[in-house]
């Protein structure tokens, strides 16, 4: 039996389910996760952020453009807040002042304040004072809850009528006259547009179609959680990262999540944290804060996966028709979930770049798959 539709996604991480969520009622939209359950690898390993001085111009315009829907989500989206406050600490020891200064110069950035003195020390009381001197503090940075935010996609979704099938992994696609025909582990799927939103897979999936591969390079991160100081009012701390993206530690229920904010490039796979990566995080930590790390609560890895240029691949491949690629969000997925969302199924239906994007200067040539920075 073949199940036929308007739009076939595959991959049930953040980025397929907001494009299933905002194409759901106006195509009909058939969402493929091969896993048992959507956001198992990426989007279940974020402790995200919402952080508009993070990423690149792209991805900061991304950003802007989602803060509204994930501060005043639609009635029914999810059972609380999306967003919490949290602030984001952006900090420089000496030798990388200028650096913090040119991080806090970006065009069109998000209101920061500067911060030094006892004032960076009241801010986040466990900075080593003979290390950090200076930082930027972005107020407005918010914590994001993540498995709400995916949840209420899915959940939207299936109440306009998509679907999602699960254990479904792509076994082969061909275009086969005006239709994809997909053979998955769930059964076989038509539709004359498929949106290639499998994340670290992307690239895999498109080689399995005959179309040109963006060049996606999945990198690891590790992460891990360990315990505070004893009575540290760990909910009033912002989350605090060196500028040169070395580490950072963000408050994660209340606990502290560390990394070293490592880039390891990897096969698509079900990402392990290394034992290196975990000394090496523990190691930069303790030089410039005043934790004492003698254990850890947990630990974790995950693929951010990231192209030449380090901005989203999104539009139809100019080589193949019906063939939408979603792909290449890096670090920044969840944070410009619904902008992202809402582009992609525009494009899915024809469509351009939505007006309010188009207003923060976003193009079709920022995302474009053929775009000179990726090589093809």
């Amino acid at each position: 039996m073949t199940t036929t539709c308007d739009v076939l996604i595959i991959g049930g991480g953040m980025a397929g389910a907001s494009c299933g969520y905002f194409l759901a009622g106006d195509a009909e939209v058939v969402l493929l996760e091969r896993e048992e359950q959507p956001g198992y690898h990426t989007t279940g390993r974020s402790a995200a952020l919402f952080y508009e001085s993070y990423g690149n111009a792209t991805i900061r315009k991304i950003t802007k453009a989602t803060r509204s829907f994930l501060e005043t989500p639609p009635d029914g989206f999810a059972a609380g807040p999306i967003l919490s406050p949290r602030g984001m600490l952006t900090v420089a020891t000496e030798e990388l002042v200028g650096q913090l200064d040119a991080h806090a110069g970006q065009e069109g950035g998000p209101r920061t304040e500067t911060v030094e003195g006892d004032a960076l020390f009241e801010l986040a009381p466990f900075l080593r004072r003979d290390r950090i001197v200076k930082g930027i503090y972005e107020t407005d940075a918010m914590d994001i809850d993540v498995n709400a935010l995916l949840q209420g996609f899915l959940r939207g979704m299936r109440a306009k009528g998509g679907r999602t099938v699960t254990d479904a992994e792509v076994q082969s696609l061909a275009r086969t006259g005006a239709v994809w025909r997909l053979e998955t582990r769930a059964g076989t799927f038509e539709a004359p547009v498929v949106v290639n939103a499998a994340g670290a897979w992307c690239d895999a999936i498109a080689a399995m179609a005959g179309v040109p591969e963006v060049g996606l390079v999945p990198k690891r991160r590790t992460a891990f959680t360990f315990d505070p100081p004893a009575g540290a009012d760990v909910a009033r701390w912002p989350g605090v990262d060196l500028v040169d993206e070395s580490w950072y530690v963000i408050p994660n229920a209340g606990r502290v999540l560390g990394s070293p904010a490592d880039e390891t490039p990897s096969d698509p796979c079900d990402a392990q944290p290394d034992e290196y990566d975990v000394a090496v995080a523990v190691d930069r930590i303790m030089t410039d804060t005043t934790f004492d790390i003698r254990r850890l609560a947990s630990r974790w890895a995950g693929l951010r996966s990231f192209v030449a240029d380090k901005s989203p691949v999104v539009g139809f491949d100019p080589t193949t028709e019906g063939f939408l690629w979603l792909a290449g969000q890096g670090g920044y997925g969840i944070q410009t979930s619904a902008g992202m969302g809402r582009l992609s199924a525009s494009m899915a239906c024809g469509g351009g770049i939505p007006e309010d994007m188009t207003a923060l200067g976003l193009t079709a040539a920022d995302l474009a798959p053929d775009r000179p920075a990726l090589g093809r």
